[in-house]
């Protein structure tokens, strides 16, 4: 049985303090720091909290009665009797006892655009926002009216949140093809500029053309297609191409056309504007936007960059410290080379679990990623829910045909079919991904490994990961003494990834040989580590520091041929990364291949007395060693013999170990390590921390295979063989 894990209901506070609360209807709308959630409420009172993507927002309390006879989402028709009326001056004409009749309706259509409703979907009390009943209820898409889809209904709630919550730009919306975004943004735009005067919404997308279609396909016909109470008045053609502007028309300010209206009416419009923009990264630099809607932003190929583009449009939606607008960004991602790589950053820089002290996400968005299963078209039903798995009998669904099938089965059909094409499964992945790391694949042409298996391995620790299979932690050295036993503390906080932890007898295992500090578990295992000796750099980034830990096969209890550890980090200084590797080799009791063109890490492991930690690089022997190899250790980055053996070593090792075999899935757990082997440039290596450590891991427990071997000297052999003259009675040699 498959087991959402988008949504869940919480309790972050007790149930007496909310109900306390509610009598007085003292929750406001925003964001309540003392709670830490988001209240979407607008009456003062709040009811279940859920939370989405680490978000808890706070919904209003469901009514006591919801009156919803059909069970189920069904849009309401516009009554006859208000249908032939266009504009705000048709219904003017009409005689006071007409429009009395329908003030109640218009007024119920502004609350429910305002404070969300409230209807029974299979016996559930169930609650949409305003903008998603306006999608609902007055959008008109390409297939007519939208259906009702679960998957919806939780995006709206999370974009309301955005809305909300004052330390929020907006989403970045990772989704899966055809989820509906382009016209649930388009409806979002028309709503909020109907009901905003003197505000401008913008529109960005992959192209300009892409750009102006989405208005002049969605936007428009949105517009267009509204009942007349909530049309303001628009100046220009009802069918612009470029600008909507709700505003007088000049034509309309004249003294006659304003008596025709009524003598004591004072014409006024909202003077608010809808347009787009052509593709740059300095798009709407200098304006001041409401809205601004970024589509398919995972697909802004060069020399287009989505980053560089919100670097600048951020600022269109800010007065000083002050957010005065949002942004909606959404896409599936194209491979990480066009577009989809920037799209990636952007989408992690918005994760609401990282913030800094204004307590405002990197990007100031908030990421969302909905999984491919809730928004499938045919495996919806007919109440909006996603059919994750093969039911027992066919369900109708919502496009009124029936499904036999679950979406997880279907999905697994395809992705299986796929097996032998990589760049078609790996498309389809970004298509409809039902992980992060699904929607982020990139290209197999673009890497020197066995993509495949790399994937394979990918996709096997979602569920590892979330098994407890890894932990996070620092190491510490006991009671705060150098030199003295180290211990492992899990933490959140921790640089270090940890898979296994060494039973208690080969936990620091330090001997000594004439005098010095060596590995004593130099038989089970070894370290591979990318290292840097400045602690600042001029661009405020650089590289950063990178240690991975691999067994090998040994008589111990130990998995074999498993990487059990994973650190890439840049600490505040160079020297609290020295000491981490430190305490790491020496609690695990392994030894360490460094690079040593960086002789900083390995200068540190020499003067606090472990040189015998830090191996000598395998390929000579002692005596062909440099002065400096010889006493410090490590081995070079710039010979092309150990560029080419070291990518040849991970590529061994994936072959071997990673991906599925006659065994099962293999024992690497760190997925960052393998989306870095996934993209490594051998022309590139600086950039690529976690491929060089852990393919030195590699070399030091194979290191066997680099030994020199020695030269054999042919010796000729001298045999002389005498010759005899045998001639007369007594044989003679001949001289």
């Amino acid at each position: 049985m498959y087991e959402q894990t988008l949504v869940k209901t919480v309790t972050p506070i007790k149930p007496n303090i909310i109900k306390r609360m509610n009598r007085y209807n003292k929750w406001e709308y925003g964001y309540n720091k003392e709670y830490d959630i988001v209240i979407i409420s607008k009456n003062g009172k709040i009811g279940e909290i859920l939370e989405i993507q680490n978000l808890c927002i706070a919904l209003p309390p469901a009514p006591k009665e919801v009156q919803n006879t059909d069970n189920k989402w069904v849009a309401k028709d516009f009554p006859k009797e208000l249908k032939n009326i266009k504009s705000i001056f048709d219904w003017e004409s009409y005689p006071e006892t007409f429009k009395s009749k329908w003030y109640a309706y218009i007024d119920q259509e502004f609350t429910r655009r305002e404070e969300g409703f409230w209807f029974n979907n299979k016996n559930n009390p169930t609650y949409i926002t305003g903008t998603h009943y306006m999608y609902l209820q007055w959008t008109k898409i390409d297939v007519g009216r939208p259906d009702y889809r679960e998957a919806n209904r939780l995006f709206f709630i999370f974009w309301e949140a955005c809305k909300a919550d004052k330390r929020c730009y907006g989403i970045c919306y990772l989704k899966n093809r055809r989820s509906g975004f382009s016209f649930m943004a388009s409806g979002e735009t028309v709503n909020q500029a109907t009901i905003t005067s003197d505000a401008r919404f913008g529109i960005l997308s992959k192209s300009g053309a892409d750009a102006k279609k989405m208005f002049t396909d969605k936007v428009v016909p949105i517009s267009v297609n509204y009942p007349f109470f909530f049309k303001p008045i628009q100046d220009g053609m009802d069918r612009p191409k470029s600008e909507l502007a709700y505003r007088v028309p000049a034509s309309k300010l004249t003294k006659k056309s304003i008596t025709e209206i009524s003598e004591k009416q004072i014409l006024e419009g909202l003077d608010t504007t809808i347009d787009w923009k052509n593709t740059g990264d300095n798009s709407y630099d200098g304006e001041k936007l409401r809205l601004l809607v970024h589509d398919e932003s995972g697909k802004w190929e060069r020399p287009d960059n989505i980053l560089n583009n919100w670097r600048v449009t951020k600022t269109t939606l800010r007065l000083g410290s002050r957010i005065i607008g949002k942004c909606m960004m959404g896409s599936t991602s194209n491979a990480l080379e066009k577009g989809g790589g920037n799209f990636k950053k952007l989408y992690h820089d918005s994760d609401v679990t990282r913030r800094n002290r204004n307590g405002q996400t990197s990007s100031g968005l908030y990421s969302l990623f909905i999984p491919m299963e809730w928004n499938y078209e045919g495996y919806i039903d007919a109440y909006g829910y996603p059919v994750f798995d093969t039911p027992k009998e066919p369900v109708f669904g919502v496009d009124g045909e029936y499904i036999d099938t679950g979406v997880i089965d279907f999905w697994e059909n395809e992705v299986e079919g796929l097996k032998h094409d990589s760049d078609g499964l790996n498309e389809y992945y970004r298509q409809f991904p039902r992980t992060e790391e699904h929607a982020f694949r990139d290209e197999a042409k673009n890497s020197i490994f066995n993509l495949a298996k790399i994937y394979e391995q990918i996709d096997f620790n979602e569920d590892a990961v979330r098994q407890g299979f890894v932990n996070r932690g620092s190491f510490s050295w006991e009671n705060g003494i150098k030199d003295s036993k180290v211990m492992f503390t899990p933490n959140n906080n921790g640089r270090f990834m940890v898979s296994w932890i060494p039973p208690k007898n080969l936990q620091n295992n330090v001997i000594l040989k004439n005098g010095a500090k060596c590995p004593g578990n130099e038989h089970v295992g070894a370290f591979g580590c990318d290292s840097y000796d400045i602690s600042g750099t001029t661009d405020g980034i650089g590289s950063k520091g990178s240690l991975h830990g691999l067994t090998k096969f040994s008589m111990e209890d130990v998995p074999p041929n498993t990487f059990f550890l994973e650190y890439v980090a840049r600490p505040q200084t160079a020297e609290i990364f020295f000491e981490d590797m430190l305490m790491a080799i020496v609690f695990y009791g392994m030894p360490i291949l460094a690079e040593n063109n960086k002789p900083r890490l390995l200068y540190h492991l020499k003067r606090r007395g472990y040189r015998g930690f830090s191996m000598n690089r395998p390929d000579k022997i002692w005596n062909k060693l440099s002065v400096t190899e010889r006493e410090i250790g490590g081995i070079p980055n710039t010979s092309e013999d150990i560029k080419q053996a070291h990518a040849a070593a991970i590529e061994t090792y994936i072959n071997n170990y990673v991906g599925y075999n006659e065994n099962g899935a293999g024992n690497i757990y760190f997925n960052r390590t393998l989306n870095d082997w996934a993209k490594f440039d051998i022309n590139k290596r600086t950039k690529y921390d976690a491929t060089i450590s852990s393919g030195l891991a590699i070399m030091a427990c194979n290191r066997h295979l680099y030994h020199p071997k020695p030269k054999q000297e042919k010796q000729s052999l001298n045999i002389q063989i005498k010759r005899f003259n045998n001639k007369g009675i007594h044989s003679e040699i001949i001289k």
